[in-house]
């Protein structure tokens, strides 16, 4: 399991840089400052969340538990809803498709697992008994 998050940390950060790269850069000919912002919040709040699955691989290795399992998933899955959401919402307003804008509900769902992992990694660490 840890090999699996560590993969996927390695891999979402460098996709993070690829995005954060991209709105820097391309994303401002595309869409309002306030919509680059939105974007760069997805791609922030992906790195972090990167780092955190590497770093709960790290710790799975050494603390094996049903808790840093769900730390792990709950991070990936608050990227993909949190940052995931943000980004569809930057390429509907740059494509100027109208219609989904109530897609933006989703983003907070991803924060409610963002926490959800932070708090089951603090679990994980105070029950191990190493």
């Amino acid at each position: 399991m840890h090999k699996r998050y560590l993969t996927a940390g390695a891999l979402l950060g460098g996709l993070g840089v690829i995005l954060g790269a991209f709105g820097a850069h391309k994303l401002k000919e595309m869409v309002p400052p306030e919509t680059v912002g939105t974007f760069q919040t997805g791609v922030q709040y992906q790195m972090y969340h990167a780092i955190a699955l590497v770093f709960t691989g790290i710790l799975y290795e050494r603390f094996a538990s049903g808790a840093l399992r769900w730390a792990g998933i709950c991070f990936g899955l608050g990227i993909l809803l949190f940052s995931g959401s943000l980004y569809v919402l930057t390429m509907l307003k740059a494509t100027d498709t109208v219609g989904l804008s109530r897609l933006g509900i989703i983003t907070p769902f991803g924060g409610l697992f963002f926490i959800a992992g932070w708090l089951l990694l603090a679990v994980a660490v105070s029950r191990s008994r190493k």
